[in-house]
């Protein structure tokens, strides 16, 4: 068991209060704007959550921002007070008479740079808060919604403006171009003596990969193309459409979302594929899942998969055999991944297939407190320091298990656990669930 300290280092606060602007235009245009976004998104679906919503502040304790600061403005459904004035002044039931009695006062473009921080800052659309909501409130769609206009109108933390401006300029947040991509696979494939099958014309399967993955984690790569050929897959990489992050969908840039998706839908279609493999990105499986068939239209005509499930599914279909490793693990359940897209049983089929001694949280998985890194705050350096204040819930749920050894299957959570561990000199290194499953391969006969 470690006896790691957690204390919080002094300085470990809030972030800046001034909110970061993109473009020239003036305060009433990026309100104007800010507002039409608003109306687009004032849906059947979005008016139920806002009307329902009872005021028992269930949410706040659910909030790893508000139970390790105690400040309300925390609270959950605070976080869309603008998005929700606006409804109620503009289109609610009642909208003319919140108008003549001046009960909800007009949104300003003040207020909005003011809201900038718990709309990104402080959310990372985790959904712990809809876990406890009695009324069921999806209050990570609203949070979203919001982002909305706060990216029409110029308002995005500029940290999070940056990756999603270049993801759209070169097809990657973080550089990962078509070049670097085919240059690093050549390398990888080399180095590791290992077939990495790149711009197949006809594949069953088409894999993805997140930015963080090819420039951070590359073994990550190599450990799927080993599973892959191991399982006798006929798969592919493909140079038009493999980047799976989505930072549109962080920013709320609906544009960039929508040819983001795409581009992976459109690669999948030019391969016949007949599985699409999300990588270890749990917003990845989140913008891909269960928004790509509403921005394509109609169906996926394949399926999408979170790589975790495709473990499960070839081990149980005892195409995937792996060698004991019976060590003292525990899992890390990314947000995205099991609590807003329901794959909890995927990785234990692992760890038991592993006779790995799985030793679980305190909370069920899907009540697992977040990492504290995604909806993009692990990008927004203003943040930081809230940032690791959070993190001590998560470092606390690890060392409870007593466990050796901590994985995950997201990509981003393990960059937050890296850079915490940094932080706070912690003696526990977040470990990939695709990379374990990798290092432990059987032999086909």
């Amino acid at each position: 068991m470690s006896t790691t300290t957690l204390d919080t280092p002094a300085g470990s606060g809030g972030t800046a209060s001034a909110p970061d602007r993109q473009g020239t235009l003036s305060d009433p245009e990026r309100l104007q704007r800010a507002m039409a976004s608003f109306v687009l998104d004032f849906g059947a679906t979005a008016a139920l959550y806002m009307e329902s919503c009872v005021h028992c502040g269930q949410c706040a304790e659910a909030c790893h921002y508000y139970v390790q600061t105690g400040d309300p403005k925390y609270t959950p459904i605070w976080k869309i007070e603008p998005f929700k004035q606006a409804y109620k002044r503009q289109i609610g039931p009642f909208s003319a008479f919140y108008r003549l009695f001046h009960l909800k006062r007009p949104v300003t473009t003040d207020e909005l740079g003011k809201w900038q921080e718990l709309i990104y800052d402080s959310c990372t659309l985790c959904g712990r808060c809809t876990l406890v909501c009695p009324m069921g409130i999806d209050i990570p769609s609203l949070v979203a919604a919001a982002r909305h206009g706060m990216e029409a109108a110029g308002l995005t933390p500029h940290d999070l403006w940056e990756p999603t401006d270049r993801a759209e300029r070169e097809g990657s947040p973080l550089g990962a171009t078509r070049q670097v991509l085919k240059e690093r696979i050549a390398w990888l494939a080399d180095e590791n003596s290992v077939k990495i099958p790149l711009d197949l014309e006809q594949a069953d399967i088409l894999v993805t990969i997140s930015s963080v993955e090819i420039m951070k984690y590359p073994q990550a790569i190599v450990a799927l193309a080993r599973i892959m050929n191991h399982v006798r897959a006929s798969w592919t990489f493909r140079s038009d459409g493999y980047e799976a992050t989505n930072f549109s969908m962080l920013s709320g840039d609906k544009k960039g979302q929508r040819n983001a998706t795409m581009l992976l839908i459109n690669a999948a279609l030019a391969v016949q594929a007949k599985i699409v493999i999300l990588p270890e990105c749990g917003h990845a499986y989140q913008a891909f899942r269960w928004t790509g068939a509403n921005i394509y239209g109609k169906p996926l005509p394949f399926r999408a998969l979170h790589i975790s499930e495709f473990l499960a599914e070839e081990i149980r279909a005892n195409r995937l055999t792996l060698k004991s490793d019976p060590r003292s693990m525990t899992f890390h359940d990314p947000c995205q991944v099991a609590r807003r897209g329901g794959v909890f049983e995927a990785p234990r089929v692992i760890f038991r297939a592993l006779g790995a001694q799985l030793h679980e949280m305190s909370s069920t998985p899907a009540a697992n407190w977040c990492c504290g890194g995604g909806g993009g705050v692990v990008t927004i350096h203003r943040a930081d320091s809230l940032r690791h204040r959070v993190f001590h819930l998560k470092m606390q749920q690890v060392e409870d298990t007593g466990a050796d050894i901590l994985v995950s299957s997201c990509s981003n959570c393990r960059l937050t656990f890296d850079d915490g561990q940094a932080f706070f000199h912690w003696d526990k290194t977040a470990h990939s669930l695709l990379e374990l499953v990798a290092d432990n391969l059987a032999e086909r006969h």
